[in-house]
């Protein structure tokens, strides 16, 4: 099991959202940005198993922004094992989960979806990268991504976005890449902007 907080939401029939914190963050981290999003929905949110200078993390780097692909894959599949078990355990719909990750908890976000078909049914996905290339994704239809970026974000260059959309576009997934002016902090404009487009599924 992953280290985690389950809150069961007032409407079964709405997504289960899954937060992922970025680098050093913690499960606490995002609970703010699921009320926002919807204060309805049930919230499992995950607390990564990977320690970087004492810092969490979903999976290690060997550089910054050079992932250990072979961790980011091991530790891709941990994660959406660990869905399956606490949908069960929860009983919350393992085909209603969609997930919302900042910086290295939208790259494992990403990855989900780049290895497993059927692991998210949609994403919100502040500043991601390219979580691996390369490889051939499943098909993504009938999924619905949003993915905030910044046009001067030192870590995730307008290009990363830009190409993470078109990859997942190729796999048949609906995206919406939403541009704020800054950098890679998260804002509360891509937070309001990332409700607008969750309002409008």
């Amino acid at each position: 099991m992953m280290k985690h907080i389950y809150q069961k939401g007032r409407n079964p029939s709405k997504p289960t959202f899954l937060l992922l914190h970025g680098t050093g963050g913690n499960e606490l981290d995002l609970l703010p940005l699921a009320g926002m999003i919807d204060d309805e929905a049930s919230v499992l949110s995950v607390r990564g198993n990977v320690l970087e200078n004492g810092m969490p993390r979903f999976f290690r780097r060997l550089a910054e922004g050079v992932f250990d692909e072979e961790d980011l894959v091991f530790r891709t599949n941990e994660l959406n094992t660990f869905l399956d078990e606490a949908a069960e355990k929860y009983e919350f719909d393992r085909n209603n989960i969609l997930a919302i990750g900042y910086s290295n908890g939208a790259n494992i976000a990403a990855s989900l979806l780049f290895h497993y078909q059927n692991a998210l049914k949609g994403a919100i996905l502040h500043h991601p990268m390219v979580p691996r290339r390369g490889i051939k994704l499943p098909d993504l239809t009938g999924k619905s991504i949003f993915i905030a970026a910044g046009t001067n974000d030192p870590i995730c260059s307008p290009e990363e976005s830009t190409e993470l959309q078109s990859l997942l576009e190729q796999a048949n997934a609906k995206v919406e890449l939403h541009w704020e002016n800054r950098g890679h902090q998260l804002t509360g404009e891509e937070v309001r902007a990332a409700g607008q487009w969750y309002q409008s599924l």
